[in-house]
């Protein structure tokens, strides 16, 4: 008899708990996410700046063979410090004199399939950046005439300061050039752009002219000619 009563009290608590439940479960607050949809649309703008190169990079060097390391060495070593001596002269700072490569290797003998050592051979080379366009002739000439056996290609390219100068002029004029093709496009497909939620860039690298120098004869002949600084950005636009 006992049991039944605390099974029909248990009954009548979860009735009254259910009860409970359904009447006042309306009132409690349940949280939902709404997830929308949003399309973008993106359009590519391009910036062009004109440059004339204003410093030049050379890459000037000797290259000795003899019969022994150190003759080749002596050799390199005696002309390149009359290098060195000479570009000072003509106002390049030490600091932009820089030793890029000094490598020793034997040269051989291949007649008659002998790989016998006949003598060895010393390359030394130099960077140098000359910040006066002007004097590039000139530095080619003296050195050819001190012994400089090795001159690479010159690169031109332009003090970082413009250079930076120049990437935001470039930059402008290319986010403008987008901007105005995204009007003129959502207009044409009539359709209506909302705020710019990103952007990309892809700029050439620093602008660098490649000049093919004629030394020796009439001397060196090298002009810088001018180069162009590009870059390109795409606008990515919500829609609305």
């Amino acid at each position: 008899m006992k049991i039944h009563v605390l099974w029909f009290l248990k009954l009548i608590v979860t009735a009254a708990l259910v009860f409970l439940f359904i009447k006042f479960a309306q009132g409690i607050p349940i949280s939902s996410v709404v997830t929308q949809k949003t399309d973008l649309f993106s359009v590519t703008g391009e910036g062009k700046v004109s440059v004339v190169p204003d410093v030049a990079i050379l890459s000037l060097g000797m290259v000795s063979s003899k019969n022994t390391v150190k003759q080749a060495q002596v050799e390199a070593n005696t002309i390149v410090n009359q290098l060195i001596k000479a570009l000072k002269e003509l106002n390049i700072d030490e600091k932009d004199i820089k030793t890029t490569n000094y490598s020793v290797y034997p040269d051989y003998d291949y007649n008659n399939g002998a790989n016998k050592i006949a003598g060895f051979r010393v390359n030394v080379n130099l960077s140098v950046t000359v910040r006066d366009i002007d004097n590039v002739n000139d530095i080619l000439d003296r050195s050819t005439s001190l012994g400089a056996n090795s001159i690479g290609g010159i690169q031109f390219t332009v003090e970082d300061k413009k250079l930076k100068e120049l990437q935001n002029e470039a930059r402008k004029e290319a986010i403008e050039d987008a901007k105005e093709k995204a009007s003129q496009l959502s207009k044409l497909a009539g359709m209506n752009l909302g705020k710019i939620v990103n952007i990309s860039e892809n700029f050439n690298n620093q602008p660098r002219y490649y000049a093919k120098e004629s030394v020796g004869g009439s001397g060196a002949d090298v002009q810088p000619g001018s180069t162009d600084i590009t870059t390109s950005v795409i606008l990515f636009y919500e829609t609305r």
